[in-house]
């Protein structure tokens, strides 16, 4: 299993490879749902019959709860390290960038509960950013995720490497990612509730003249490096 390679060459938008995957009928989790961008996505989509979106974020929950047009979904407060449905209910398990959001000490816990929802042959998606590209350059101002990104490839390489998960395939690609200025970039990253970003005036003002490097008369945008880790429980 590789972190990262050398280069990237596909870019595409990530519920590309998220359909290529997604049994048609399916039974979904999706862990770490956020503001359930790709929830909506996949229930639109018209291939699960049933969603469960988990968040631990109490302030985004409460939001979610608020959707009302997504009848096959069901939104719920939890994380990946304690999940709150019964052993072999899901065909597939999602996990957008949240892998490493989940205490260092829990990663293991959360992939066995991965596996113990996991029908037997059902699929787990996770997808995290690598350590690297532009945006990735002014994120680590003031987030340095280097640490907890490493951490969690290693626990999905444990899985595999234990026998509790096995490997499909590993799938690299870049997210295109556009900001219409400083002042959007600031509400969906530096002011987002499940993670208190508390930058000073000259750390502000730091992240600000390197976001405005990439600025231009349409916006700012990015690419940024992803790995998909697909993998299986096996029968």
């Amino acid at each position: 299993m590789l972190l990262s390679p050398d280069t990237i060459d596909l870019v595409c938008d990530e519920m590309q490879l998220v359909n290529e995957v997604l049994p048609a009928g399916a039974r979904v989790l999706e862990l770490g749902c956020g503001k359930a961008e790709k929830t909506r996505a996949i229930a639109e989509s018209g291939k699960a019959d049933f969603i469960l979106a988990l968040e631990v974020d109490e302030v985004q929950h409460a939001k979610n709860m608020q959707v009302a047009d997504l009848p096959q979904v069901r939104f719920a407060a939890g994380g990946a390290q304690v999940i709150p449905a019964e052993d072999a209910s899901f065909d597939i398990v999602l996990m957008f960038k949240s892998l490493h959001h989940v205490p260092l000490a829990e990663m293991d816990r959360a992939l066995d509960e991965i596996r113990r929802v996991l029908k037997p042959g059902g699929l787990a998606y996770l997808s995290e950013p690598i350590f690297a590209g532009d945006y990735n350059e002014i994120m680590r101002l003031f987030h340095d995720e280097e640490q907890v990104r490493r951490a969690a490839f290693d626990a999905i390489r444990r899985a595999v490497d234990e026998g509790r998960l096995a490997l499909v395939r590993q799938v690299f690609f870049k997210a295109p990612l556009r900001f219409r200025d400083f002042a959007q970039f600031e509400r969906g990253v530096l002011n987002v509730t499940h993670t208190a970003h508390r930058l000073s005036p000259q750390l502000h003002d730091q992240v600000r003249e390197r976001f405005e490097r990439h600025m231009t008369p349409d916006g700012a945008f990015f690419q940024i490096p992803m790995r998909v880790d697909l993998l299986r429980k096996d029968a």
